[in-house]
C-alpha cells in the first residue's frame, strides 16, 4: 500500500487550495473588469506564443493548462466570438489548426494587465525573493521527475 505522510498530505492540500483561491481571485478580477476569463486567456496565450499564432488542435490541447476539460466547446465558443478561427491543414486534409485572430490578440492584450496585477497581488508580493527561488527549484524538480516518468511509460 502507498503511504502518504500527514506532512505530505498537508503540503498537497495547501498547494491545491492556494492554487484554487489565487485562480478564483484572478477570475473575479477579470470578470469585474469585463475581460476574458482565464480559460479563454489560457487558449489565446498558447496560440499567441505558437509559430504563426496557430496550433493543431492536439498540440493546443497539450499546451493549455487550465481548460483541458471542455476544450472542444470552448474552442467552438471562441470561434463564434471571433477570437480564433479554424484553418484546414494543407498537409493533412483531416487535420485542422486553431489560429489566433486579431480580435483574439486584442482581448489577450486587454486582459494581461488585470492578470499580471493578480499574479503580483495574490502570488508574488506575499513572497520574499528567497521564497520565490525556493518555489522555482521545487516546481522544476517536480516537473523534471514528471517528465522522466512520462518518458519511461
Amino acid at each position: 500500500m502507498i503511504r502518504v505522510t500527514e506532512k505530505q498530505l498537508a503540503a498537497w492540500r495547501l498547494f491545491i487550495k492556494t492554487h484554487a483561491k489565487i485562480i478564483e481571485s484572478i477570475e473575479l478580477d477579470l470578470a469585474e473588469q469585463k475581460k476574458v476569463p482565464l480559460t479563454t486567456y489560457d487558449v489565446l496565450i498558447a496560440l499567441f506564443e505558437a509559430p504563426d499564432h496557430r496550433l493543431r488542435f492536439g498540440e493546443l490541447n497539450r499546451k493549455v493548462v487550465l481548460s483541458k476539460s471542455g476544450l472542444t466547446r470552448l474552442i467552438d465558443r471562441l470561434e463564434r466570438d471571433g477570437l480564433i478561427q479554424r484553418e484546414k491543414s494543407e498537409e493533412d486534409r483531416r487535420g485542422a489548426y486553431a489560429v489566433l485572430t486579431h480580435e483574439g490578440e486584442m482581448q489577450l492584450r486587454k486582459a494581461w494587465p488585470v492578470y499580471a496585477r493578480g499574479i503580483k497581488q495574490y502570488f508574488a508580493d506575499p513572497l520574499s525573493d528567497d521564497e520565490v527561488e525556493s518555489l522555482i527549484r521545487t516546481f522544476e524538480a517536480l516537473q523534471s521527475r514528471q517528465h522522466k516518468e512520462e518518458k519511461q511509460s
